[in-house]
């Protein structure tokens, strides 16, 4: 099941940035006003703008949505092992005891006896 929610969810943010891609930004609206705009498009003059953005509505929510259910999925494996107040889960140690340096083989520290 999660293997089929990364899929989706890959090619839901695919979409999603094709679909930004394709829309016009807000510079050319003036430039259709003079004619070198889409207005015998598939969509019609406005068409295509409410379309275009309706659409990326949609796969957005549907990105938001895998997304949270890609977070689902990661908080179900991931099991706390205990919390940090809670002594009894975690067995209490000593800390181990520091130990001298060892001196090199050749000084003189090493011939003194301790």
């Amino acid at each position: 099941m999660e293997t089929l929610v990364w899929v989706v969810h890959i090619l839901v943010a695919v979409a999603v940035i094709a679909l930004v891609l394709l829309q016009h930004g807000k510079g050319a609206d003036m430039g259709a006003a003079f004619g070198s705009g889409s207005s015998g498009s598939l969509f019609g003059s406005t068409g295509s703008a409410n379309f275009l953005s309706r659409s990326t509505a949609v796969v957005a929510t549907l990105f938001f949505l895998t997304s949270l259910g890609l977070a689902f999925f990661a908080l179900k494996q991931h099991k706390p092992a205990a919390s940090v107040l809670d002594r009894t889960a975690v067995p209490a140690t000593a800390p181990a005891a520091p130990q001298a340096p060892a001196a090199p083989a050749g000084s003189r520290a090493a011939d003194i006896p301790q």
